[in-house]
C-alpha cells in the first residue's frame, strides 16, 4: 500500500457479489514516533530468518489478548484501536531508515533490504472488537493476518498502542463508576504523566473512559476534548502581602478600579474596592452568617477580583491559598455577589488541600445561607471542586462520609495507573498456512488458544452479559441453546498429562478423562465481536463488510453503554464477583486438546 488509506463500508457490489470500497485517507498516527522502526530489534532478526528462508510470504494469523484484568478488578476496556489502524495505514520503511537497518545489521544480505523497502501492509488484514468494548481476557481484541514477516513487524507496535491504551481507558472507567453518573471528572495529569506521549493519550482515553474534559489544550485541540481549568495559588499569591485587619488599606492598591459591562450591555460600572467590601461587612450583620467570618486576605481579594474582571461568565475560584473557610469562601462570595449585581452568574470554587469532605459541606451551607439572605437564586447550587492527589479510594471515602463536591480533579494517579503499570497484552501466533499452531507453557494461563476463531457475547433476559464464548471459524454460529465449556477446565491438563505414556491403551483412556465438563446456555440475545478493518488506497474486493473508524465520542458512548450493562456485582470497586464465563464450544475445546497432545513432549514414568 502506497499512501494513506483508511477502513470505510462496502459501498458497490460487483457482477459477482462481492462489494468493492473505494477508502478515504486515514491520517498519521497521533505520535510521529509511531514509525515503522518503533519495533523490538527481534522482531527484524525474525524478519531476516524467514526472507532468508524463503518463509516471509507465509500467511501467518496472530491474536492479541490479555490474561488478567487490571487493578484487581474484573473487566477491562479496550482502547488504541485507531492508533493501531493509523499504524498500518502509514507503515513503510523510508531510505534513512533503511540506511540504519543496515548499518545494525551488517550480517544481512543487501537484498533482505530491498525487500524491506518494498513492503507496506497492503496484505495485511485485521480484526477487531470495537473500540470502547468491555472486554475480558483471552478473548482476542485485534486478530491480525497477512505475510507473516510482515506482521511480526506489527507485534510490539501494536502491543504498545494497546497496553496503556486500554489500561488507562479501565483506570478512568473505574473512577466514573465509584465517583457516579451525576459527578463532573476532570483530568489534571498533564504534569505528572510520563513524557508528552503519556499525557496526549492519557487525555484522550480517560476521556474514552468516561471523563468530561482535560486541562490539556493540545489534547483538546487534537481530539476536540473540552477543556478546563481555572488559576492556581501562584496567581492568587502574585497579589502582595496577607493583610492582618479586616478592610485594611495594605492591599486596596492591588484592588483593580476598572470598567465592567453589565451582562445586557446596557450598563457600565466601575468595579471599586467598596463594591466587594460591603458584601464582606454583609456577611457579618447576616443572621445566618453571623460569627463564621471574620478578617479575609485583601490580597486574595483583589487576586479573585482580577480574575472575575477577565472572566465574568465562568468565574471559578481556588479558596485554598490561604484560609478556605475564613478567607477564600467569604472573598469569593464577596465577588461572586459583585457579579450578580451585573447580571453575571459566578461557577463555583475549587479545593485543592484539606478535608475535602467537610470543607466541600461547610461551603454548600454558606452558599445557600447566602442565597437566602441576599435573595440571590441559584447561589447554593455553586459547583464545588475537588483536587489534590485524588484516587478511587479517596473518592470511595468521600462518598463514605458524605460530601457537597460536584466536579472532581483527578491526575497522578490516573494517568501513571498508579496501582498497577501494565495490562500485559501478549501477541501469539495461533495459524500459519492455514495450520492452527498453540503455545504452550508450564503455567496453564500462558497456553494460546490456536486457529481462527469468532467471538460471541451471550446476553440473559435481564440484559446482562452471561458469557463469552470462542468457537472456530468453521463452526456454525450459537444458537439459543449452546453447549461450552469454561476455560478453566483446561488445567487438567497438565496434571494428566504428567501421567501420560506413549502406550495406545493409556492415550484412550486420557482422551476419556480430557471430556469437558461444559454447561448448556440458554441465552435471549448474541452479539458477535469482530468486525473487518479494510485498508488500502486502492479499490479492493471485499467479502465482508469493512467497519469505519468512529469517532472519539461514539467510541465513550460505546464504552459508557456496555458498562452499564455489566451486573454491578462484577464492576464494583472491592471485591468483584469474577467474571468467569470466558468459554469455548465444545469443538474448539477438544481440538485445543487434540493439538496440545500432539504438539507436547510427552515422556515416560519411571
Amino acid at each position: 500500500m502506497a499512501g494513506t488509506s483508511a477502513p470505510s463500508a462496502s459501498v458497490d457490489a460487483s457482477a459477482n457479489g462481492s462489494h468493492a470500497a473505494a477508502e478515504a485517507p486515514v491520517g498519521a498516527p497521533t505520535n510521529p514516533m509511531a514509525t515503522a522502526l518503533l519495533t523490538d530489534q527481534y522482531q527484524f532478526s525474525m524478519a531476516y530468518a524467514y526472507w532468508k528462508a524463503g518463509k516471509h510470504a507465509d500467511q501467518a494469523v496472530f491474536d492479541l489478548y490479555f490474561r488478567k484484568n487490571p487493578f484487581g478488578g474484573e473487566f477491562t476496556v479496550f482502547a488504541g484501536l485507531e492508533e493501531c489502524v493509523k499504524f498500518i495505514a502509514n507503515f513503510r520503511f523510508t531510505e534513512d531508515d533503511i540506511s540504519f537497518l543496515q548499518s545494525v545489521m551488517p550480517m544481512c544480505e543487501g537484498a533482505f533490504f530491498d525487500y524491506l523497502k518494498k513492503i507496506d501492509c497492503s496484505d495485511v488484514e485485521v480484526y477487531a472488537i470495537p473500540e470502547g468494548s468491555v472486554v475480558f481476557p483471552k478473548v482476542p481484541l485485534i486478530r491480525v493476518q497477512g505475510p507473516v514477516a510482515v506482521v511480526q513487524l506489527l507485534e510490539t507496535p501494536f502491543v504498545n498502542l494497546i497496553n496503556y491504551a486500554s489500561l488507562v481507558t479501565t483506570n478512568a472507567a473505574r473512577h466514573r463508576h465509584v465517583a457516579g453518573k451525576s459527578k463532573v471528572l476532570l483530568e489534571f495529569g498533564l504534569r505528572r504523566a510520563q513524557g508528552p506521549d503519556g499525557a496526549i493519550s492519557a487525555s484522550k482515553y480517560c476521556f474514552m473512559g468516561g471523563f468530561d474534559a482535560t486541562s490539556n489544550v493540545l489534547a483538546g485541540n487534537l481530539f476536540g476534548i473540552p477543556l478546563r481549568g481555572t488559576h492556581s495559588h501562584a496567581f492568587v499569591s502574585s497579589y502582595g502581602q496577607i493583610s492582618l485587619l479586616f478592610l485594611s488599606t495594605e492591599s486596596l492598591d492591588d484592588i483593580p478600579d476598572k470598567s465592567l459591562k453589565s451582562k445586557d450591555g446596557s450598563r457600565c460600572f466601575h468595579l471599586v474596592p467598596s463594591s466587594y467590601f460591603k458584601f464582606l461587612v454583609g456577611f457579618q450583620a447576616a443572621d445566618s452568617l453571623c460569627g463564621v467570618f471574620g478578617e479575609t486576605n485583601q490580597s486574595e481579594l483583589a487576586a479573585f477580583a482580577s480574575y472575575a474582571l477577565a472572566f465574568p461568565s465562568n468565574f471559578l475560584a481556588l479558596v485554598d491559598t490561604y484560609d478556605v473557610m475564613r478567607s477564600g469562601i467569604p472573598n469569593f462570595c464577596a465577588v461572586a455577589l459583585a457579579l450578580h449585581d451585573l447580571g453575571y452568574k459566578a461557577s463555583g470554587i475549587r479545593l485543592d488541600s484539606g478535608d475535602l469532605a467537610y470543607l466541600s459541606i461547610e461551603a454548600r451551607k454558606v452558599f445557600c445561607a447566602i442565597e437566602k439572605d441576599f435573595n440571590v437564586p441559584g447561589f447554593g447550587k455553586m459547583i464545588i471542586t475537588a483536587s489534590n492527589d485524588l484516587n478511587e479510594e479517596t473518592i470511595d471515602a468521600l462518598n463514605k462520609q458524605g460530601h457537597e463536591v460536584d466536579a472532581f480533579g483527578i491526575g497522578t494517579y490516573l494517568v501513571t495507573c498508579y496501582s498497577q503499570a501494565a495490562l500485559g497484552c501478549v501477541f501469539k501466533l495461533v495459524e500459519i498456512n492455514s495450520k492452527p499452531r498453540i503455545k504452550l507453557s508450564e503455567d496453564v494461563a500462558k497456553v494460546s488458544i490456536p486457529c481462527k476463531k469468532r467471538c460471541f457475547r451471550l446476553y440473559g433476559k435481564e440484559g446482562y452479559p452471561l458469557v463469552d464464548i470462542m468457537i472456530r471459524e468453521s463452526e456454525p454460529t450459537p444458537k439459543v441453546c449452546y453447549f461450552c465449556s469454561h476455560m478453566s477446565n483446561l488445567k487438567c491438563l497438565k496434571f494428566i498429562m504428567l501421567n501420560l505414556s506413549r502406550q495406545e491403551n493409556e492415550y484412550s483412556v486420557v482422551i476419556h478423562l480430557l471430556n469437558p465438563k461444559g454447561h448448556m446456555l440458554f441465552p435471549s440475545m448474541l452479539r458477535s465481536f469482530y468486525s473487518a478493518i479494510g485498508l488500502g488506497n486502492q479499490v479492493r474486493i471485499f467479502y465482508k463488510p469493512r467497519a469505519e473508524l468512529p469517532s472519539l465520542e461514539k467510541i465513550r458512548s460505546r464504552c459508557m453503554q456496555q458498562l452499564e450493562k455489566l451486573r454491578p456485582d462484577h464492576i464494583r470497586r472491592l471485591n468483584p464477583t469474577p467474571y468467569k464465563q470466558v468459554s469455548v464450544s465444545a469443538k474448539l475445546y477438544d481440538f485445543i486438546h487434540y493439538l496440545w497432545l500432539n504438539e507436547a513432549p510427552v515422556g515416560e514414568l519411571q
